[in-house]
């Protein structure tokens, strides 16, 4: 395990000012890690590695790396994941991001198999952020139907393919405000269930894209908020972003719809006169809604289908789905050792959905705990190795990064 993470942590110092893919820039402020240690410390004691080969390592223009986690995309089953990153500055550095494009083939040796691409380019001066992400999946997936009436037994398999092509234009409208739009598609084919005598529709009773395809195709608009100093770890900051998708007749749409997107989040820190240690207090919520008839049945809000797969922590994706969904979660970070190479979190969310009346009636808890061990000091990235459950399901989820 050792001889893995260390690897990892290289390519996360390569990559120490960079943010998420499709993600807004920060003031990032000088950390002072004086007396901290990370993986790459580790290294260097255990291998002998000089600091002159590492900052040859932070000079690359390209990146590769094999990432094979324990979980799937999803956090259903084992998987294998192949990560590379390519990135370039496309103006000065001292006033310009890297652009990054990043591709990361998985498959979790069930069937389920994808092909994502995420590109975020930053022109000069981070005028403008072009933000995309195109996928290729192909996905098996238990579904519940709407609402929260089905317990965890009454489900069956539903099998499609997925493409995904999103592309967004954000402009700088003050140095934390990025407003701007962009076309959303999503294509779903050879949808079609396990159970030949039951398919999507008869099971859900719901009548739209409930067939062997479904097809949504819109224009979005966006505005983003944002003062926090680190994506990677987000330090005491805020974050709002307030997405509205119009999908349109003339689009292609079998029925024109509309859905908002409200994502807003807050951290704490519990110890500001320390900032180099983490003891900090993450809360996220998020509302999605549509706001009309005619949405296709798996474009509908559902549980871990949040723009980067990352809420519902112990929570079965696509498990409770609904024309609205609610989710609230809150999560305490905290070094175990005084040099911040471990960590811990703890951390609890819930979730209503529409249907059937269970709006705010009925709402779905899951809590966890995970280990954090120190990629790098210099961007605050962990190995992240979390525990999550909730009623009838439980995982093991591994990241590089925090959950949000």
């Amino acid at each position: 395990m050792k001889r893995l993470i260390i690897p990892l942590c290289f390519i996360s110092v390569a990559l120490h000012a960079q943010k998420a893919s499709n993600t807004l820039p920060q003031n990032k402020p000088v950390v002072d890690t004086t007396g901290m240690r990370d993986l790459i410390d580790v290294a260097k004691d255990l291998f002998h590695i000089s600091p002159q080969k590492i900052q040859e390592k932070r000079e690359k223009k390209i990146y590769f790396s094999l990432l094979p986690f324990s979980n799937a995309p999803g956090g259903t089953g084992r998987a294998l994941v192949t990560s590379t990153t390519a990135g370039m500055y496309l103006g000065p550095r001292q006033t310009t991001y890297k652009s990054s494009a990043t591709f990361a083939p998985y498959w979790n040796f069930k069937g389920r198999f994808g092909l994502p691409l995420r590109t975020s380019i930053w022109l000069p001066g981070n005028t403008w952020n072009i933000q995309g992400d195109m996928r290729f999946l192909v996905y098996p997936q238990h579904t519940w139907g709407i609402g929260s009436l089905n317990n965890n037994d009454n489900k069956i398999l539903v099998d499609y393919k997925y493409i995904r092509f999103y592309q967004a234009a954000l402009k700088r409208i003050h140095p934390n405000f990025f407003a701007g739009l962009g076309y959303n598609l999503d294509y779903r084919f050879n949808i079609h269930s396990n159970d030949s005598s039951l398919d999507l529709k008869t099971f859900t009773g719901y009548p739209f894209g409930t067939n062997s395809h479904s097809l949504t195709s819109g224009i979005s608009l966006q505005a983003v908020y944002d003062t926090r100093h680190n994506l990677i770890n987000p330090l005491p900051g805020f974050y709002a972003n307030l997405t509205y998708r119009i999908n349109p007749g003339f689009l292609g749409n079998s029925q024109p719809w509309h859905s908002i997107y409200v994502d807003v989040r807050k951290y704490i820190s519990l110890n500001p006169s320390k900032p180099s240690q983490q003891n900090t207090l993450a809360l996220w919520s998020y509302v999605w809604k549509v706001l009309n008839n005619g949405a296709p049945y798996l474009d509908l809000p559902s549980t871990g289908w949040d723009p980067y797969n990352r809420s519902a922590r112990g929570v079965d994706q696509n498990r409770y789905r609904g024309k609205t969904l609610i989710y609230f979660e809150a999560e305490y970070r905290r070094d175990i050792t005084a040099n911040g190479l471990f960590g811990f979190v703890l951390f609890a969310n819930t979730n209503t959905v529409s249907g059937n009346n269970s709006l705010f009636r009925d709402w779905h808890p899951a809590a966890g705990a995970g280990l954090r061990i120190k990629c790098s000091k210099v961007s605050g990235t962990n190995l992240a190795l979390d525990f999550g459950f909730s009623k009838g399901y439980k995982t093991i989820m591994v990241n590089i990064s925090e959950a949000f």
